[in-house]
């Protein structure tokens, strides 16, 4: 039987050993998350549109992705070596940051006007410059954690380290990414066409998504691996094999968006790399669970 009373006893302790900014980092999140859910069951009650930029999709969307991504940070950012006041200062802008784009998003949809790329009224470009504002905060809070976790850190396994600085620097990629795909909505609205930006400033979608939480899935994979009685050799081994998978996928998911190809008419060596990176992937969380489950009863790792 797994493990389980040493895990939810490590997941515990991040939350009752956890500061003031990280409660009320996993709070918000969890907030924002539960936001998600209801305008998702909404949306689905109401029979609206899934597409477009008005959709109520999109603030379920954007409270799923920024709630989990808020809890995520604030949870990989307590294996880092920060000052009580530098992580204080970043997880409360982060916070703030997430929060302020998932409000101004859901504001807009329900407005039923556009929240992007959108300057029609002055509370329209007011609006979007506040996002522009949120999404630079959010890229330097990610930026400054991703360099600390390249620095020196005994506090944690090499095989977690590795996992954090790999999930980090794939999440910077991904706010890049967001910035690209606003960058050419913008050039669009301002020549006068704001219709294709709508068409077109999302193209990188895919690729922005699968960067995305790439910081949750190593690092809690690499935190599971902590259950077990294996070497730090080997669970580094395992964490690699997942890394190699997960960029794999995000490469040719990357190719097949610059390329303009949907994922479904990619050539057949790129369907086998596709699959053989999600394999990989599939593998490496296989083989964390059965090494838990056989595993006697270990600590694992809990909030320093």
């Amino acid at each position: 039987m797994a493990p389980l009373n040493p895990m939810i006893e490590s997941l515990s302790s991040f939350w009752r050993c956890g500061t003031r900014a990280e409660r009320a980092g996993y709070l918000v999140g969890t907030l924002l998350m539960i936001s998600g859910f209801l305008h998702l069951v909404i949306l689905m009650a109401s029979g609206g549109s899934w597409e477009g930029p008005v959709s109520l999709r999109k603030p379920a969307t954007f409270g799923f992705s920024f709630g989990l991504a808020l809890i995520t940070i604030v949870w990989v950012a307590s294996f880092l070596d920060l000052g009580s006041r530098v992580r204080a200062i970043l997880l409360t802008v982060f916070t703030a940051a997430c929060t302020l784009e998932t409000a101004l998003v859901s504001l807009q949809a329900w407005r039923g006007v556009p929240s992007h790329f959108n300057t029609e009224t002055t509370l329209d470009a007011m609006v979007a410059r506040a996002l522009a504002v949120g999404g630079v905060a959010l890229v330097i809070v990610i930026l400054a954690l991703t360099i600390t976790s390249f620095r020196a850190n005994t506090k944690v396994p090499m095989s977690l380290l590795i996992a954090i600085r790999a999930g980090l620097a794939a999440l910077l990629g991904a706010q890049v990414i967001g910035g690209l795909m606003i960058a050419r909505g913008m050039t669009f609205v301002f020549r006068g066409n704001p219709q294709a930006a709508y068409a077109t400033g999302g193209m990188l979608k895919p690729t922005h998504a699968v960067t995305m939480h790439g910081v949750l899935v190593l690092p809690a994979m690499a935190w599971l691996l902590s259950f077990t009685d294996w070497s730090e050799r080997r669970r580094l081994g395992v964490v690699l094999l997942a890394m190699g998978g997960y960029l794999m996928v995000v490469g040719i998911v990357a190719v097949a968006n610059v390329s303009g190809l949907s994922l479904q008419r990619l050539p057949l060596a790129l369907v086998a790399l596709l699959v053989l990176g999600a394999a990989s992937l599939v593998v490496a969380g296989g083989v964390a669970l059965v090494g838990v489950t056989r595993a006697p009863m270990v600590n694992g790792i809990r909030h320093s």
